[in-house]
């Protein structure tokens, strides 16, 4: 029987969601002994599945993006300590990889805002209403 892509995207995104809220309960309650995730405040922003749900790519961004290459490092380094909680509260046939990576659509968003705020950019909108 052949599933629908849309079907396959909601559990995966299902999925991706669970994890999510499992990694940030760890990173709360500082399950894991480690001193640069016990400093930190670190946002999961998101978890990204892969098709197969073998694959889980974990956007986080720490509090006010300090120290992010360090955070990431040490996320990195203990991987197999949160793959381990992971597939011990996520009922699925194979563990997931986690892969760890910084969250920039806060630096994108950002970047738009203070485009959009140019005085250049905000004097073609204005011309742009006038026209309309």
């Amino acid at each position: 029987m052949n599933q629908d892509p849309p079907e396959k995207s909601v559990r995966t995104l299902r999925i991706g969601e669970q994890i999510r809220h499992i990694l940030s309960e760890v990173l709360q309650r500082g399950d894991v002994h480690d001193d640069v995730l016990a400093a930190h405040l670190i946002s999961v922003t998101e978890v990204r599945m892969s098709p197969d749900l073998r694959h889980a790519t974990v956007f986080v961004k720490p509090l006010l993006g300090k120290d992010e290459e360090t955070v990431l490092k040490a996320l990195r380094t203990n991987t197999a300590f949160f793959q381990r909680e992971v597939a011990a509260r996520v009922k699925m046939k194979y563990a997931a990889k986690l892969k760890f990576l910084a969250d920039d659509s806060f630096d994108e968003g950002t970047h738009i805002e203070q485009l959009l705020r140019a005085p250049k950019v905000a004097q073609d909108l204005a011309a742009g209403k006038d026209e309309a």
